[in-house]
C-alpha cells in the first residue's frame, strides 16, 4: 500500500510540474508573439520616413474614394522629411468621385513640394486625372495612356424576367425617380438625364486635362474622345512629358532642387494594428504554408472579391471587352 501511495504522490508531482512547464511554454511564445508584433508595428519607425527622403506612393488598380489613400497623402504633404515625391500610377481609372478626390490630393502635395507621376503599364480615365494632378509625367514607351472621357453603365434584364415569368411593379412620384433602373428599358427622358450628367463631367474633366497640360479648348477635345495611346505617341501629342523610368522622374526632381543622392522611401498602406488581426495573418501564413500554397497567393480573395465587381456612379475607366483593364 506505501508503495501505492508513493506512486500517487509521484504521478502528482509530475503532473504539477509538466502544468508548470507547459503554462511557462505558452507565456514564452505569447510574449515572443507580443514582441513580435511590436516590432513590426514599429516598423515605420525604423524605415527611415524621418530623416530627409523622396516619397514613393502607389496608386493601382480600379480608382475608388479611399480614405486611407487621402489621408497617407496628406501625411506626404506635411511632412518636412518629404523633399519630393514619385507618383506611381498603374491604374485604368475607375469613379469620377474617387479620382476627383485623389486629384486633389496630389494637387495639395504639389503646393508644397515638386511631384512626378511615373506611369507603368496603364494610366487611363481616371487614372490620367489622377496623374495629371502631378507637375510631371513620365511613361515608358509602350504605357498605355489616356481614355479622357465618363461613362454610365447599367443592365437591363427586363428580357431576362420577362423569360422566367417576374414581374416588377413600381410606384414613384415621377417619371424619373430611380431611372434608369434593371426591370425596365430606360426611357429616352431618364437616357437624356443620364447624358445630360455624363456630358457635365466630361466637361469638367476635359477642363482638368485643358488647364494641367496647357491645351487650348480645341486641342484636348481633339484627345478627348476616350482614345488611348502608347507612350511615344502620348509624348507626340503632349499628353506626358517625358519616358523612361524612375531614373528619369528622380532626374527632374533634380531640377526643382531634390538631392538625387536621397533615398526613395514608399509609403505603404498602413498595417492594421490590432493584435488579433495580427495573429490571424500569421495563421493564415502558417495555414497556406502547411497546405502548399504560396503565401503570395494570399491576396487572391481580395482580387476576386474585391472593387472591380460594381462601380456605383459616375465611372471614368478604359475597357476592353467590356471588363476594366489594368495591372492588378
Amino acid at each position: 500500500m506505501a508503495n501505492t501511495a508513493d506512486a500517487i504522490i509521484d504521478r502528482r508531482r509530475l503532473r504539477r510540474k509538466l502544468t508548470f512547464w507547459r503554462v511557462l511554454s505558452l507565456l514564452v511564445v505569447a510574449l515572443a508573439l507580443i514582441g513580435l508584433y511590436g516590432f513590426l508595428s514599429g516598423s515605420d519607425r525604423l524605415s527611415g520616413k524621418t530623416a530627409a527622403h523622396i516619397a514613393k506612393i502607389r496608386v493601382e488598380g480600379t480608382i475608388f474614394e479611399n480614405d486611407e489613400l487621402i489621408k497617407r497623402l496628406g501625411e506626404v504633404a506635411d511632412s518636412t522629411a518629404v523633399k519630393g515625391v514619385i507618383l506611381s500610377v498603374d491604374s485604368p481609372g475607375g469613379t469620377t468621385a474617387g479620382g476627383e478626390a485623389i486629384y486633389e490630393a496630389v494637387r495639395k502635395i504639389a503646393a508644397k513640394k515638386p511631384v512626378v507621376a511615373q506611369v507603368g503599364t496603364l494610366a487611363a480615365s481616371a487614372g490620367y486625372m489622377i496623374a495629371s494632378g502631378s507637375d510631371h509625367i513620365v511613361a515608358r514607351q509602350s504605357s498605355i495612356v489616356g481614355s479622357i472621357g465618363v461613362l454610365f453603365q447599367y443592365p437591363d434584364i427586363s428580357e431576362l424576367l420577362t423569360k422566367v415569368g417576374v414581374k416588377v411593379e413600381t410606384i414613384k412620384s415621377s417619371p424619373l425617380k430611380a431611372e434608369p433602373n434593371f426591370f425596365n428599358p430606360a426611357s429616352d427622358e431618364a437616357k437624356a438625364m443620364i447624358h445630360r450628367m455624363i456630358m457635365d463631367s466630361y466637361d469638367w474633366f476635359v477642363g482638368i486635362v485643358q488647364e494641367r497640360r496647357n491645351f487650348t479648348r480645341e486641342q484636348t477635345l481633339a484627345l478627348a474622345d476616350g482614345s488611348v495611346f502608347t507612350g511615344r505617341q502620348a509624348l507626340a501629342n503632349k499628353l506626358i512629358d517625358e519616358l523612361g523610368g524612375e531614373d528619369k522622374s528622380i532626374a527632374w526632381l533634380k531640377t526643382k532642387g531634390v538631392d538625387e543622392k536621397l533615398p526613395v522611401i514608399e509609403w505603404k498602406p498602413a498595417q492594421k494594428t490590432t493584435f488579433s488581426s495580427f495573429l490571424s495573418q500569421s495563421a493564415l501564413k502558417m495555414l497556406a504554408q502547411y497546405l502548399g500554397i504560396p503565401q503570395e497567393s494570399t491576396g487572391l480573395l481580395r482580387d476576386l472579391t474585391g472593387d472591380r465587381i460594381f462601380l456605383d456612379g459616375l465611372v471614368s475607366v478604359w475597357h476592353v471587352d467590356g471588363r476594366p483593364v489594368g495591372a492588378q
